[in-house]
């Protein structure tokens, strides 16, 4: 008997209550008076009868047994105009995590237009007709092996008979939300002094260089270099969006095209020729005919071509690890002395030259950042995708009634590479006399070449195939009862030239769906998987679900119900056997390695031969099997006064049977023998819930809508042996953040007056001094260890929120999209926040621990060495919550007055202006909105407009 958590049990009896509770509510209603609801809007039953694609079949959202749920970008792109796809599913859709992990298992199965694995960030919301996440075992099964971690099924447009033409332009700027902060020259050879001080070492910089360097007298011979000033960066860049699709054709012929152009232009700015952004074109297009009474076919076409032009360097990620005192980069013609050195002239008239400078540089630093992107070359990075799809279905109603068939065959080409030219050029090393003038250049790199080497570089190369076969029953028995059966065969094929192995993924599906009266819906879906991961006669598995719905609106005494307009309680339960996470091929193998030593034999000594020996390295488990989810769900969904839409769910995941090379199982001395096993289980548990309300006044609509997501994990079954209790993984969150617990900094008075610690406080890794960091003895062995790591935080957000506003006004609507997170930790990394040795120091060593600021202090003492202790260590020093409420997106929309727009024969034309990353609250804010890489995180603006024809 299936055991049913805290949470499964709550929400039973909830919805039993629920259950009485409506049912007698809503026959008290009926039958006293009757309820007039003012302004009422469209009859928003209507929207339980539409379609909803779920990849290998479609049903009503009435008819749906699994859990789902969807978006139709059409019913808010004109509020929301975001062309990211993430983006606009991020906070819009009920148990959807981010823009692709549902639930917190993970990163979904993306289906598009039936084709599984494509890549959702190649679209652009024009293109796109509906998006439906596929959430619990038992709706998401027919893809097998696939969705173990849900799945995101995406359609695009298709034609139609009515002829359509649409445009959407929009332009903007981004601005940097956060720049890095480090120090200047001065204030960096000041910090590196004391921390060499700390270390027992004499100063390396004296006075008068740190006063030469802060003074900016002579920036370039006592230089401040900060790579990261408003010179370096654009600090608006344009970007533009242009999007234009037509539709149209017969009965008999329908076709669609969707055009796209993007430019993006480059954040660097300091080579106007090298820097050119990057310029994006895409085609769509499908069509759609009948071949005779019996068969419809169609072709899809699409494809992508993305170009990127910038310099060899990226000076927002080089520019962090040259600290600002070591060189300039550029050195102007203007300070050197040719009268003291004649020779000079002929030297700078031979050289490159940059705006009247020359490279600079050192014998050790004779290149770097700023030369590369001015002398170094450029890099051009090609993407070209191309996809073609072909369908033929065909209707076998003259064999049995209700029968069809279809077939679909898919081919995509994925290829990116890197075109690079690279030059060879001078840079040069200034002697300066007592006037702060060059009197002399040496070149300390090369000579100024060129176009010397074109190099390319496949980074992608990849080829998918695909093909899926369908067999469908649908019959309507009598009045009370209806079938749907479907039989599918599925096999999918990806080669990447850098894998020596294809992902191949193939199974059988079966789905048979029964409905009573449109009241009692049941579901039994099944997959027989198959793996080439797993040794022959262990490949294939099938993998049962089995899904029930009663719509309690159907009843008679609920039917007419004039508040309660729809009520559904559903459950599902099932098993996804998959081998996503077998993260290799033939792991059911054994390994055996022939070692370069060998041993001797014979009869005699001497006389005897020698022969290389073998050891084992992993042995064999022909038994290895899949991976294992197990799904239960429990949930309902309700529309109350046609304006409430209410979904909530429990639901729990066992992600058990993991492969790895278990430990625990085997002695010792079996080290080298232990094969690949499956062991591990994860559970994930938790509810979601989601609340829309719509309604409308003669001038004015209101569209709410906000969902809630609690997720939380535990590892139920691990492999493990620790000599504490406490550091056992068993029973902790999946996403555990696993470290030291810090007390804070040393203090003076806690060291004898040798330096060591006094004899109450446990060692710590290496010697410690005061302004180290100070971490718990957690077993009281008076030894701080690995032996003393707890979990300190987690990873992943159990909660997490969204909501979205629509509010009309006359011609003016405005849209807001709000999210979310609570009880997300993080650890701060790299050599911004954790700077040693000679690393570049950034503002956070400002708060640094001295005897003088020992009560204030955010960062440990500084030292010019390595420091395992402080800085080497995962700890709780170093952590941060995320915790945080974001403002996404705001979008102000004007609607032309109809009498324009009928004068222009149009059928619709809108003006927008919006804000994407406008604004968020949060303690840790610096943090989160600082992003260390290529690029720095932007706030969006843009203006454009729709237009309809």
């Amino acid at each position: 008997m299936i055991q049913l958590n805290t949470l499964f049990k709550l929400l039973f009896s909830g919805c039993l209550c629920m259950l009485w509770c409506l049912t007698v509510t809503a026959q008290t209603i009926d039958s006293t008076s009757t309820v007039v609801i003012q302004n009422q809007p469209e009859n928003l039953e209507l929207n339980l009868q539409e379609d909803i694609n779920l990849g290998f079949e479609t049903a009503t959202k009435h008819d749906i047994v699994g859990s789902s749920s969807t978006v139709k970008p059409g019913d808010f792109l004109k509020y929301d105009t975001t062309q990211w796809v993430r983006d606009a599913l991020s906070g819009r859709l009920t148990g959807l995590q981010g823009g692709s992990s549902i639930r917190g298992l993970g990163d979904a199965l993306i289906v598009v237009d039936g084709i599984p694995g494509r890549s959702i960030d190649l679209l652009n919301m024009e293109e796109i007709e509906e998006i439906t996440i596929l959430k619990d075992a038992n709706v998401s099964a027919l893809y097998g092996a696939m969705a173990r971690n849900g799945v995101i099924v995406v359609t695009t447009k298709r034609g139609s008979t009515e002829k359509q033409f649409n445009i959407s332009a929009s332009t903007g700027v981004r601005l940097p939300i956060s720049m890095p902060n480090y120090l200047s020259s001065a204030d960096y050879m000041e910090y590196f002094n004391e921390a060499r001080a700390n270390d027992g070492l004499g100063e390396i910089y004296s006075t008068e260089q740190i006063q030469n360097h802060r003074s900016g007298a002579n920036p370039y011979r006592y230089p401040n270099v900060d790579f990261y000033n408003d010179g370096n960066f654009n600090p608006l860049t344009p970007y533009a969006n242009v999007t234009a699709d037509f539709a149209g054709g017969s009965e008999n012929t329908k076709f669609y095209i969707n055009l796209g152009f993007k430019s993006d232009g480059s954040f660097q700015s300091v080579s106007q020729e090298n820097d050119k952004g990057a310029k994006r074109f895409n085609v769509r297009g499908n069509i759609d005919f009948k071949v005779n009474d019996w068969i419809k076919s169609s072709l899809d076409v699409v494809a992508i071509i993305d170009k990127n032009r910038t310099s060899r360097s990226n000076i927002y990620l080089s520019g962090s690890t040259i600290r600002p005192n070591l060189y300039s980069p550029l050195l102007p013609i203007s300070e050197i002395d040719f009268s003291a050195n004649p020779d000079l002239r002929g030297i700078v008239d031979a050289a490159n030259q940059y705006d009247g400078f020359l490279l600079g540089g050192t014998q050790v630093f004779n290149g770097g950042a700023i030369a590369d992107i001015y002398a170094g070359g450029y890099q051009t990075n090609m993407t070209r995708i191309s996809q073609v799809n072909n369908a033929i279905d065909f209707d076998l109603g003259a064999l049995a009634k209700g029968l069809s068939a279809k077939s679909y065959v898919s081919f995509d080409f994925y290829n990116a590479y890197n075109l690079s030219v690279q030059n060879a050029y001078a840079v040069y090393e200034p002697t300066w006399n007592d006037d702060n003038k060059i009197i002399d250049l040496i070149n300390v790199r090369d000579n100024d070449l060129k176009d010397q080497i074109e190099t390319v570089n496949t980074n992608i190369f990849t080829i998918r195939y695909g093909f899926y076969g369908l067999l469908n029953y649908e019959r309507q028995l009598n009045e009370n009862h209806a079938i749907d059966a479907s039989l599918i065969g599925f096999a999918n094929n990806t080669y990447v030239r850098s894998e020596q192995q294809s992902a191949k993924n193939s199974h059988v599906a079966l789905g048979l769906n029964y409905n009573y009266k449109k009241k009692i819906y049941g579901n039994f879906s099944g997959a027989y998987v198959n793996s080439v991961k797993l040794a022959d006669g262990n490949r294939a598995k099938f993998a049962p679900t089995l899904g029930l719905a009663y719509v309690l609106t159907e009843e008679p005494s609920l039917k007419e119900s004039s508040w309660l307009n729809y009520f559904k309680l559903r459950t599902s339960m099932g098993v996804v056997y998959s081998d996503l996470g077998i993260q290799d091929y033939f792991l059911y193998d054994a390994i055996y390695q022939q070692e370069g030593g060998g041993y001797s034999w014979g009869d005699t000594n001497g006389a005897g031969y020698n022969n290389a020996s073998t050891k084992i390295l992993r042995g064999q488990n022909p038994s290895l099997d899949f991976e294992k989810r197990t799904d239960y769900t429990l949930g309902f969904e309700a529309l109350l006064f046609n304006k409430f839409w209410l979904e909530a769910n429990v639901f729990q995941s066992i992600i058990g049977e993991q492969v790895i090379r278990a430990s625990t199982l085997y002695p010792d001395y079996y080290n080298s023998f232990r094969p690949y096993s499956n062991f591990n289980k994860d559970q994930y548990s938790g509810f979601e819930i989601g609340v829309n309300y719509h309604t409308k006044t003669k001038n004015s609509t209101i569209d709410l809508g906000a969902r809630a997501l609690y997720t939380t994990s535990k590892r139920t079954v691990v492999d493990e042996v620790y000599q504490d209790e406490y550091q056992n993984r068993k029973g902790t969150p999946v996403d555990a953040i696993w470290g030291l617990e810090s007390l804070g900094l040393f203090d003076v008075d806690e060291f004898n007056d040798d330096g060591s610690l006094k004899g109450n406080l446990p060692t710590q890794y290496g010697t410690v001094k005061p302004g180290d960091i100070k971490y718990k003895d957690q077993n009281g062995d008076n030894i701080v260890n690995d032996q003393d790591i707890v979990q300190i935080g987690r990873y992943a957000s159990p909660w997490s929120f969204g909501s979205d506003i629509t509010w009309s006004y006359k011609a003016f609507t405005f849209f807001a999209l709000l999210t979310a997170e609570l009880g997300r930790d993080g650890i701060l990394s790299g050599d911004y926040y954790r700077p040693q040795g000679d690393a570049k120091y950034s503002e956070v060593v400002e708060g640094r621990w001295t005897e003088a600021t020992a009560d204030t202090a955010t960062f440990p003492r500084l030292s010019s060495t390595g420091n395992t202790n402080n800085f080497e260590k995962t700890s709780t020093y170093w952590m941060y919550s995320h915790d945080n409420f974001r403002i996404q997106r705001v979008q102000l929309t004007f609607d032309l007055p109809n009498q324009l727009v009928d004068k222009l024969k149009m059928k619709d034309i809108n003006l927008f202006t919006s804000v994407s990353n406008l604004a968020e609250f949060s303690k840790n804010k610096d943090i989160r909105q600082l992003q260390l890489g290529s690029n720095p995180m932007f706030r969006y603006f843009s203006f454009g407009a729709r237009m309809k024809f």
